[in-house]
């Protein structure tokens, strides 16, 4: 177990370490990740695969859900070492988790159990759109997919959430008041302030605002609420009010929208041109579908700068209207220090590691803009 670390450059070596660690970790499972679909339909075992399911079953959609499972249980066999090492050994060796091993690992499971329909859905109506409609495709599934996400930020609050944490009432019932007066001074009614165990998972601090139209409401994580004052929280939610009031939901939906569209575009010609290159026969043989996954992933990873690039001007314009609102820039800074610290956040990190991962400025940049 590491030492904790108790001066502030010690902290901030920590705090170094810590995230090196877990974006190597990161990096080495997107790249074992993409490669086992890259070998998987470069070898021909996609098409091997198919057919040996297809000496059992007849059915088109059962031979697909059966080959979307064999796939997934495959590469999360392949992957478990990483999920296993990231997930829960560096987090306790860095003192962030208490949680015990099986039950870190049944919040895997539970993960799984709820995310399998759903993309199973996703995948069906995928590949019925793919055979109905095998030149326009991207279109109707760039609809259904924006569709999708707008009814999941609708009932992900209700429905989702507390299957993972335990959520109720915030206990502070002035903190409470505080914080929906602060919401309504920018037009924002909440359903709620509430209250959730983050603890039982992380030592880390979060809180959020979660959900649209009538399930919008403030959620905040036990490990924020025992180690922030009110006026910090308060500063803290201000930022999030300033997504809020510049509207930065709706146009980073409308951004997605654009980029989800393109990128199923793109992803379809590359696609239609990969299928002759791999031998395949036709665009919906379902033994071609992991092109889509590997496509995809390439669009993602080179659009994905962008996206935070653009997440970070939303973040600094989200500072600027938080120190405006609460009138002191050093209850705000006297946060931010908090959850950099609590959440082992790198205060400085190489440039080209901000640029490409991240989607807030560092710590540092945020407080040197702040003074």
């Amino acid at each position: 177990m590491n030492k904790i670390p108790t001066s502030k450059p010690e902290i901030s070596s920590h705090s170094k370490q810590y995230q090196r660690t877990k974006l190597l970790l990161s990096v080495f499972e997107f790249i074992i990740g993409l490669g086992f679909l890259v070998i998987i339909v470069s070898c021909g075992l996609s098409v091997k695969i198919e057919e040996f399911i297809r000496n059992y079953v007849q059915n088109d959609y059962l031979v697909l859900f059966v080959f979307i499972t064999s796939i997934g249980m495959i590469e999360a066999a392949i992957l478990f070492p990483l999920n296993v090492i990231s997930g829960f050994i560096i987090e306790h060796r860095y003192q962030l988790s208490d949680q015990q091993f099986f039950s870190w690992l049944w919040e895997q499971v539970k993960g799984i159990l709820i995310s399998y329909p759903i993309i199973l859905i996703i995948i069906a109506i995928f590949f019925t759109l793919l055979r109905q409609y095998p030149q326009t495709w991207w279109f109707w599934m760039g609809t259904v997919m924006v569709l999708f996400s707008i009814i999941l930020a609708r009932l992900a609050p209700v429905l989702l959430f507390p299957l993972f944490y335990k959520f109720s009432p915030l206990e502070d019932t002035s903190l409470a008041t505080e914080v929906s007066t602060l919401c309504k001074t920018v037009g924002l009614r909440l359903e709620g302030v509430y209250q959730f165990n983050l603890s039982k998972t992380t030592r880390k601090a979060n809180a959020a605002f979660t959900g649209i139209g009538k399930s919008k409401r403030v959620i905040l994580g036990d490990t924020l609420l025992n180690n922030m004052t009110t006026d910090e929280i308060l500063a803290v939610l201000a930022h999030e009010l300033g997504h809020y009031k510049l509207k930065h939901m709706w146009k980073g939906m409308a951004i997605g929208m654009m980029i989800t569209f393109l990128g199923l575009y793109l992803v379809s010609v590359a696609y239609n041109s990969a299928l002759i290159l791999f031998h395949f026969q036709y665009p919906a043989q379902i033994a071609a579908l992991p092109l889509i996954g590997i496509l995809l992933t390439i669009y993602q990873f080179i659009t994905a700068p962008l996206q935070n690039a653009y997440s970070r001007a939303n973040e600094r314009a989200a500072d600027d209207f938080a120190v405006n609102m609460i009138g002191n820039p050093q209850t705000f800074i006297a946060g931010l220090n908090k959850l950099a610290e609590q959440n082992l956040s790198d205060r400085t990190p190489h440039p080209l590691v901000e640029f490409f991962f991240y989607s807030h400025p560092s710590i540092d940049k945020r407080i040197g803009r702040l003074r």
